[in-house]
């Protein structure tokens, strides 16, 4: 039967021991407030107090706050307080709820326009921040993949292969059929627009030039860092919070080489070999919808792109694609190291994976784009 919270106190000395029964939870919000209370009261002169929660039936963040803020009390008054019988979910809740309890809110401010200005320069400050983490990280990565040349026997060379099934093989399909819907989608607006001045067979300078140079890379970059990225920062991020990434240290292994380099050689070998399929199903989409909404056959289809694209137009695509499976390998990898220990961080970091990798892709894309345009490749 399910009773409200109860808290009966018995002291032995110097201690009290109170035996905390019933439910506290947010329906008995009042009740367990007022235990709280008398627990406080009940607490006048002595030394040490035990909380003893094996008799609760059910805690939910309420009364685990409101537990949590109690100890806290009795340790102001110069009580020594702990918890004893609490079960492995009660004893999660607590932990998280004190560890939540130590990050003060901080004070809001009454302008608008400092609080502003204020997000502004913090989010500036923490940009500043992920660079030099980020540059760290690089030159941290570097030096494993200088140890693992150094001595080729440390290359754990299965790990690669299963990465590169993850990441290339099995992307496949899904980047293959985007890939092949955008060319299609490419070529018919283009074809649309193109009617107007007579111009139709230059859609296919349109799809060529357009799917080589920049959106096939840069479509399978997003697609890879949604996918294989945010899987990167989930399994290195559950194995931080499982302390596994600190038992390879104690067990004398090096972090980088056994879980970053696997997976970023993975993304430099796998990510051209994505991309250029992703042009050729682009191209392949674009010239079905030619020959279905302009008329253009696939012998003229062929001919104009042969006359319309040269070889530089896709190497500028290729060139692009090891760097971006750089960025997004490591950026996947330095937000799976720093996941702390509860699901909530992990969802927060690989969040930010996601969203970080995408945007450190456009702008690679973009300084690519005007260094290309710069030397005129």
């Amino acid at each position: 039967m399910n009773a409200g919270p109860t808290a009966a106190t018995e002291e032995a000395g110097s201690e009290l021991r109170a035996t905390l029964a019933g439910l506290w939870t947010a329906p008995y919000a009042a009740d367990v407030e007022k235990e709280a209370q008398t627990l406080l009261d009940a607490s006048q002169g002595a030394g040490r107090v035990i909380l003893d929660i094996s008799g609760i039936q059910r805690l939910d963040t309420l009364g685990a706050w409101v537990l949590d803020r109690t100890r806290h009390e009795l340790g102001d008054r110069g009580l020594h307080a702990d918890f004893v019988g609490a079960r492995p979910e009660q004893s999660i809740l607590l932990n998280e709820i004190a560890y939540r309890s130590g990050n003060e809110l901080t004070e809001r401010r009454k302008s608008r326009l400092v609080d502003f200005l204020a997000e502004v320069g913090g989010a500036v400050v923490n940009a500043g921040r992920d660079m030099v983490r980020g540059i760290s990280f690089l030159g941290e990565t570097t030096a494993g993949l200088a140890r693992v040349f150094a001595n080729p026997r440390r290359f754990r060379f299965t790990a690669l292969v299963n990465q590169l099934e993850q990441v290339a093989f099995k992307g496949v399909p899904i980047i293959a059929l985007i890939s092949f819907l955008v060319g299609c989608i490419i070529a018919q607006q283009g074809i649309f627009q193109l009617q107007r001045f007579g111009a139709v067979t230059f859609v296919v300078d349109l799809v060529g030039i357009l799917v080589l140079r920049e959106l096939g890379v840069l479509l399978t970059s997003i697609m890879v860092a949604g996918r294989s990225g945010s899987a990167f920062t989930a399994e290195i991020g559950s194995m931080k919070m499982r302390e596994e990434v600190d038992a390879l240290r104690v067990m004398g292994l090096d972090p980088i080489e056994v879980l970053i380099i696997p997976r970023v050689l993975a993304l430099i070998i796998g990510l051209p070999l994505l991309t250029f399929i992703s042009e050729m199903a682009a191209l392949f989409g674009g010239g079905l919808v030619a020959w279905i909404y302009g008329g253009i056959s696939p012998e003229i289809y062929l001919a104009r792109l042969q006359s319309a694209i040269d070889f530089n137009t896709f190497l500028v695509g290729m060139i692009k694609a090891p760097f971006m499976a750089l960025v997004i390998g490591l950026i996947a990898s330095l937000e799976g190291l720093a996941v702390e220990g509860s699901a909530e961080s992990l969802g927060r970091q690989v969040t930010a994976a996601v969203v970080k990798s995408i945007f450190m892709v456009i702008v690679v894309d973009g300084l690519f784009a005007m260094f290309f345009a710069a030397i005129r490749f």
